[in-house]
Order: C-alpha cells, then sequence, then structure tokens
C-alpha cells in the first residue's frame, strides 16, 4: 500500500513539472468619448493614462468624433486627464483599468452637474453656469479662427495679394461684426489694392470699400469704449484709424472728408500730432490750399520741430505765393528762406536737398550747408 501511494505522488508532482508557463500579463482595453459643454466631440485632443503604481504613461488621440480607444493597457490605478493643445481640460483619479473592456467618457456637462450636485447648486444656477462655460468655449474657437485669418489676411497681404486678403477678411468681418480690428484690416486691404488696379472705376470703388471698412472700424471700436471697453490705447486705436481713412479719402478725391479725418487724429492722439498734420499738409499740398497746407505744416513743426520734411513742403507752399515786381525779381513770401534752411540744417544730404538749394537759389536767398554759406543769384524761371 505504501508504494502505491507514493507512486501515486511522484506521478502527479511531474505532472505539475510539464504544465505550460504562462505568456506574459494580462493587459486591458480602454476607450471613451470626449464632449465640451455644448455637447461637441473634442477631436484632436489627447488623453493620458498615468499610472499610480509605476509611473508609466499611455498617451492617445481622439478622432474627429472625440472618441479614443487602444489594447494592451497594465491593469491598475491610473489618472486619467483629457487635453487640448497641451492644456488640461479635465482628470479623474483613481480610475481602475481592469483585465477587459473599461469605458471612460468625458463629458464635460455631465461633470459640472455632477460637481453642483455635490455643492448644494440649484437647476437655476446651474444652468447658468453652463451657458456661460457654452459661451466662453464658443468665443475661444471663435477668436482662434479669427485670427487665424487675420494671420492669413497678413501673409496675403505681404505677398501682394490683396484679393485674397480682401476675401479672408470679409469673411472674417461676416463671422464676427463686432471687432474693429477685422474692419481695419479689411480696409487696409482695399486701400493697398486701389492702386493696383488698371481700371479707374475699380480703382474709386475700392477707395470707397476702404472708406466704408475704416467708418465701420471706428464705429465698432467706439461703441465698444461706450460698453465700458477698458483698452487704454482706445484713442491711439482711433487714431490710427482716421489717419488711414484720410489716406483713402484724400485719394479718392475727398480732400474736405480727409482734412476732417486727419484732424481727429490728431485731437485723439497727441503724442502722433506731427504725423496726422503733416499728412493733412500733404493733402492740401495736392489740393493747391497753400494757406491752409502752411498752417497744416505748421502744426506739425509745433509738435515736432525735428520733422526736417515738414520744413520742406511748408516752404514750398510759400514758394508758391512768391511774386515778382516790375523788374522780375522774385520776392519770397515771408519765411520762405527760413523753411528751407531749417530743412538743410536738420538733414544736410537728405532727399530734398538738391530741390531746398534750387528754391533757394531761385528767391536769390543764401543757400545754407554744411560745407558754408554761398550767395546765389535770382533768377525767374521762364
Amino acid at each position: 500500500m505504501k508504494k502505491r501511494f507514493v507512486v501515486g505522488l511522484l506521478v502527479a508532482l511531474v505532472a505539475a513539472l510539464v504544465i505550460p508557463p504562462a505568456f506574459g500579463q494580462a493587459t486591458g482595453t480602454v476607450k471613451g468619448a470626449c464632449k465640451d459643454m455644448e455637447g461637441k466631440p473634442y477631436a484632436g485632443a489627447t488623453v493620458e493614462f498615468l499610472s499610480a503604481e509605476t509611473g508609466r504613461k499611455y498617451v492617445l488621440k481622439t478622432d474627429k468624433k472625440g472618441e479614443y480607444f487602444s489594447l494592451g493597457v497594465s491593469p491598475g490605478k491610473y489618472k486619467v486627464t483629457l487635453l487640448q493643445d497641451g492644456k488640461e481640460i479635465y482628470h479623474f483619479t483613481n480610475v481602475t483599468v481592469a483585465v477587459d473592456e473599461n469605458t471612460i467618457d468625458f463629458d464635460m456637462r455631465k461633470e459640472q452637474a455632477t460637481q453642483a450636485q455635490g455643492q448644494g447648486i440649484s437647476p437655476e444656477e446651474l444652468k447658468k453656469r453652463q451657458e456661460a462655460a457654452e459661451k466662453e468655449a464658443k468665443e475661444t474657437n471663435t477668436v482662434k479662427t479669427l485670427n487665424e485669418k487675420l494671420a492669413s489676411s497678413r501673409d496675403a497681404m505681404h505677398a501682394g495679394n490683396y484679393d485674397q486678403a480682401i476675401q479672408t477678411m470679409t469673411e472674417a468681418t461676416q463671422m464676427d461684426p463686432s471687432r474693429d480690428i477685422l474692419w481695419a484690416n479689411l480696409a487696409d486691404a482695399y486701400r493697398a489694392s486701389a492702386p493696383k488696379q488698371t481700371d479707374a472705376a475699380e480703382k474709386t470703388k475700392r477707395f470707397d470699400s476702404a472708406v466704408q471698412s475704416y467708418q465701420k472700424a471706428i464705429e465698432t471700436k467706439q461703441a465698444a469704449v461706450q460698453a465700458g471697453d477698458k483698452d487704454p490705447d482706445a484713442n491711439k486705436k482711433l487714431a490710427s484709424y482716421y489717419n488711414n481713412l484720410a489716406d483713402a479719402q484724400g485719394k479718392s478725391g475727398k480732400s474736405d472728408d480727409a482734412i476732417k479725418s486727419y484732424t481727429q487724429a490728431a485731437t485723439l492722439d497727441p503724442a502722433g500730432a506731427g504725423t496726422y498734420y503733416f499728412n493733412l499738409g500733404a493733402v492740401l499740398t495736392n489740393a493747391n490750399k497753400n494757406d491752409d497746407a502752411i498752417q497744416a505744416f505748421d502744426k506739425a513743426i509745433a509738435a515736432d520741430p525735428t520733422k526736417a520734411d515738414a520744413y520742406y513742403w511748408k516752404g514750398v507752399n510759400l514758394v508758391a505765393k512768391a511774386t515778382t515786381d516790375k523788374s522780375g525779381k522774385v520776392i519770397a513770401a515771408p519765411g520762405t528762406e527760413e523753411a528751407f534752411g531749417k530743412y538743410l540744417e536738420l538733414t544736410p544730404t537728405g532727399s530734398h536737398a538738391e530741390e531746398a538749394k534750387a528754391m533757394l537759389q531761385y528767391i536769390g536767398s543764401s543757400i545754407e550747408t554744411s560745407f558754408g554759406k554761398q550767395k546765389k543769384t535770382a533768377s525767374k524761371p521762364k
């Protein structure tokens, strides 16, 4: 009897030794759907599974439906985080992944409702919070899209593709007509494209479109300020819109409107008044309004006494007021010599230096240069 028992035991031991070993650790499957406060999918988001026990991380991507899926995740406790553009949206802690299929959904509306209930928040307050969150999410998406359109438009402008820039910014203003920067960029595209047109009617049309868009930019910015916009640079931005508006008005023959716009720009932004009054003087010069142009250049000089070109163009307008006596001698208007002399003093080799010397020679004045003073004989132009 003892022998039979021993033999039976040995057989059992041998059988145990020939049992095939396991083929590795069993793993689980994870999947889920990710939705924002509006119930829309988080497409292209990231779902991270971080093991609380080993520190191992699994990084998964959501598809267009906001869904993710993965095999081969080791069982254990995990912190599961939803991220978009590198920023955390929400996370769960102590999530158990078992050796089977595991579903972990991210439903932001549901999660907010659950949190609200835990904090004793009423359904009405919860609804307000959800609506606020949805509005914020929508605003974020809108701003992102508009910034992309702005960047695309500016790239097109730099490449000289003004029609593409106009189309892009038109789409942007249709998406959100309440942003002044969109109207201003649309106006910039129209204004830059106008001189490139060979058809006179089309050129006029584009300048008119630029004027309308700048006016819209001004209106929306003013409305934002009245509504409580705390932009510290509001007046400076408005001044730049008026300056560009005046340029478009001047180039389309609306000099009276341009005068008003440049004056408004100088009023809003005194620090930039030198530039605005200089631009005003240029429009008046082109309109042959010499006295008004001289006053504008005087204002530009008062705002910025180092603005050499303002002295030169003041002198040009003063020359237009010169007369001749019976002998044919040129009699310059008061201040002419001083204007050209100051220009040469500030920029002896400036872009208008030769013209300034010629003007001084014309009125029979001394020419002041960095090499000394020379007396020139006045001569009447033929």
